[in-house]
């Protein structure tokens, strides 16, 4: 695929069906990945009424689902980097689809966590190479902004999680169970826009290249670099994680609960609260991810996190309707505007041979550490208020994000492909 953006005279050329269809794959996937994660999210409250268990032991739940990550990560990066993209992807989908479906079944909590814990070996697998055959397809100079739409998809996700909690839950009444059954369609829609995406030629290039040289996976990490690398990206993939957890799964329990010093809003209220800061995350990703193009990744990286950290008293402490809209809605434009430079920004760090493995197992490793997030918001706010447990794990967390990502490096507008983005040239600083 050719790598320029733009067309004689500096008129963009448009995509082509295939890069379309890669992209809206690798985006719908990933909001199918978000919705699915928030539906847990908005509804674990009336799961463990339901079911007679604490919510201090339901937000488990979540850890154990995003524990089972990286197990997926690793199973579908290594297949993908060595039969392709396509087959291992819709294989993926088709799985997570089936067991989160099987979700609206389960008959008690134990039930319940292992098929969640199927369903993050399923949901490991997505973001990785989703985001691989979708930056592999998409032109070297539109990477950026392409990152912020992608990222975008999650915020989507949970944006859809929560109207479809509006609408199935608040309007119509009906339980928990039929949120899980309903998201196998647009689950299924998804893989049927997959079916027809072509093979990364990127790929296929570097597939040629380790069949000539016959490099096997453990050859990888007998280069220190990419080792120590690897270790920084899963650091890195913690604090953003923590911090993109850190302001949304306890954030609808505090808007709604009476207790631990909680708003008390009714659900609806709540709802379109959640509704207001996923628009404000699409709309951070989408714009840090294009300027990350022109002024560089790692500078919009610092920046969202630093302007994030005086938005955190607005964020945590506001106590009415509109200033907890406002705070939110500002809080995630810089968390979500961080986060759409990352699709971009760990493909890129990425070898052209182990581009399925290398970015997905980073991501889920740090997203697997970042797992016991809620249980320690939940644990905070039974001690000393919702309010306390957002501020004290999300600045932290801020200040860790700012200091991992100035001491890294960044690859922007690396030609994958070339004999820069193999992994003969590797031989660079950690980030």
């Amino acid at each position: 695929m050719a790598d320029s953006a733009a067309a004689p005279g500096g008129v963009r050329e448009p995509l082509t069906k295939d890069q379309r269809n890669s992209f809206a794959a690798a985006y719908l996937g990933w909001t199918m990945d978000a919705f699915d994660y928030f539906l847990v999210v908005l509804i674990y409250a009336d799961i463990a009424a339901d079911f007679g268990v604490s919510l201090e032991r339901m937000a488990f739940i979540t850890t154990m689902t995003l524990i089972m990550r990286p197990v997926g990560a690793f199973i579908f990066g290594w297949w993908a980097d060595r039969v392709g993209r396509r087959i291992p992807l819709m294989v993926d989908v088709a799985f997570y689809s089936v067991v989160g479906f099987l979700c609206a079944f389960a008959p008690n909590f134990t039930v319940l966590v292992l098929l969640r814990m199927l369903y993050g070996l399923g949901m490991g697998g997505e973001w990785g190479l989703g985001a691989a055959l979708a930056m592999e397809k998409i032109p070297a100079k539109r990477r950026g902004f392409f990152s912020g739409v992608l990222q975008g998809g999650y915020s989507m996700g949970y944006l859809l999680a929560a109207l479809a909690f509006l609408v199935i839950n608040t309007w119509w009444g009906l339980n928990w169970r039929w949120m899980f059954a309903l998201s196998i369609i647009p689950a299924l829609i998804t893989l049927v826009i997959r079916s027809r995406v072509e093979e990364s030629e990127v790929w296929r290039a570097a597939n040629q290249r380790v069949r000539q040289t016959s490099t096997r996976a453990r050859d990888i990490f007998k280069s220190g670099v990419l080792w120590r690398r690897f270790v920084f990206l899963v650091l890195l993939m913690t604090a953003f994680n923590w911090m993109s957890h850190g302001t949304q799964d306890v954030f609808p329990t505090f808007l709604k609960s009476t207790t631990d010093h909680g708003i008390g809003l009714a659900p609806g209220t709540a709802t379109w609260i959640a509704v207001i800061y996923n628009i404000g995350a699409i709309i951070g990703g989408v714009t840090a991810g294009a300027l990350s193009e022109r002024y560089g990744r790692r500078v919009l990286i610092i920046a969202c996190a630093v302007i994030g950290l005086p938005i955190v008293p607005l964020f945590a402490y506001s106590t009415t309707v509109g200033m907890l809209a406002l705070g939110s809605f500002l809080m995630q434009v810089m968390v979500q505007g961080a986060w759409g430079v990352i699709p971009a920004h760990l493909t890129e760090l990425s070898p052209d041979e182990i581009r399925g493995f290398y970015p997905g197992v980073t991501y889920q490793l740090g997203n697997c550490l970042a797992a016991f997030n809620l249980p320690i918001q939940e644990a905070l706010a039974a001690h000393h208020g919702y309010p306390f447990a957002l501020a004290a794990t999300i600045v932290p967390v801020f200040i860790a994000v700012i200091v991992l990502t100035a001491i890294g490096r960044e690859r922007r507008g690396i030609a994958f492909g070339s004999s820069d983005a193999s992994l003969v040239a590797s031989g660079a600083p950690p980030g």
